[in-house]
């Protein structure tokens, strides 16, 4: 039986808002989180409405910015502009 990761209530907040963005890929939220795809859907799944989730769930079915090995590869990564407030890097790169 496989041992399910707990995360906090940050956390959890934090999956939602990767996975709600277009341009955030399943991989970087399993990077940061330990959570593959099917964890993301099944943590979505519990933690929304159902209309939100059907909705969400419509949405990256199949996006090619959500899954890293159908995007672009001239595309790098992408960097949410919350991203310095939410890791607490106080270095900008710009």
């Amino acid at each position: 039986m496989k041992k399910e990761k707990t995360l906090s209530v940050e956390e959890i907040d934090r999956v939602i808002e990767m996975a709600w963005e277009d341009r955030t890929p399943f991989d970087a939220i399993e990077s940061q989180f330990g959570l593959p795809e099917k964890e993301v859907i099944k943590l979505m799944r519990k933690n929304m409405k159902e209309s939100s989730f059907k909705m969400w769930r419509k949405r990256v079915q199949g996006r090619s910015t959500k899954h890293r090995s159908k995007s672009n590869p001239e595309t790098d990564r992408f960097k949410s502009d919350m991203q310095r407030s939410i890791s607490g890097n106080k270095i900008s790169k710009r």
